[in-house]
């Protein structure tokens, strides 16, 4: 006898087990049983049919699930990956720039070139950025904005209102309308007080 048939000859004894009727519920129907049984038994059958095939299914449906989450983690985890590489594919020209303007200067070019080179390097390098949706933030004159801004000192300016950016020692940068880096500022006082 395989395993497989040992396993269905003990499910059918199981079943034959749970077609048994309680004694108390045999005696309470007394003779209606008799005449019911087989009826009674066929829709327990019928029952136990159904409720098989609603696990299998169930069970189906639970594996269709867990495929399809993983799925989805593995193509957002791909996304991911590959919008690096998105990114570093933009930043290889501004890279190559920066390495003719250096080989330039190595090989005995003029230095005053370099200034332009490099200016123009820095041009680049924010359009790549700008096409990833960053935004300079530049706050020079503009009313202090502690969203936006990170005060690091306090200069005395009776000229101007007081809460206004008179300096901006290292601008700041948003994303989608995110800060990734406040301005690093200095912010006026003494002057007259800040329309709002």
């Amino acid at each position: 006898m395989t395993a497989r048939e040992d396993r269905e000859d003990r499910e059918d004894r199981e079943d034959r087990e749970d077609m048994r009727l309680d004694p108390e519920l045999e005696n309470d129907l007394g003779a209606e049983l008799e005449m019911r049984g087989d009826q009674l038994m066929a829709e327990l059958e019928a029952a136990r049919e159904e409720a098989a095939h609603n696990l299998e299914t169930a069970q189906r449906v639970q594996a269709e699930f867990d495929n399809y989450r993983k799925r989805i983690a593995r193509d957002h985890a791909d996304a991911v990956k590959r919008a690096g590489e998105r990114i570093v594919s933009h930043l290889l020209p501004v890279v190559d720039s920066l390495e003719r303007a250096i080989d330039h200067v190595t090989a005995g070019g003029d230095r005053s070139d370099l200034l332009s080179g490099v200016e123009m390097v820095h041009g680049q390098l924010l359009d790549v950025l700008a096409k990833e949706g960053v935004e300079q933030i530049d706050p020079f004159g503009q009313s202090f904005d502690a969203l936006k801004h990170q005060a690091v000192g306090q200069k005395e300016d009776s000229e101007v209102p007081e809460g206004t950016v008179v300096e901006t020692y290292q601008k700041g940068y948003e994303m989608h309308g995110r800060v990734v880096r406040p301005a690093t500022v200095v912010v006026s006082t003494g002057g007259p007080a800040a329309e709002e």
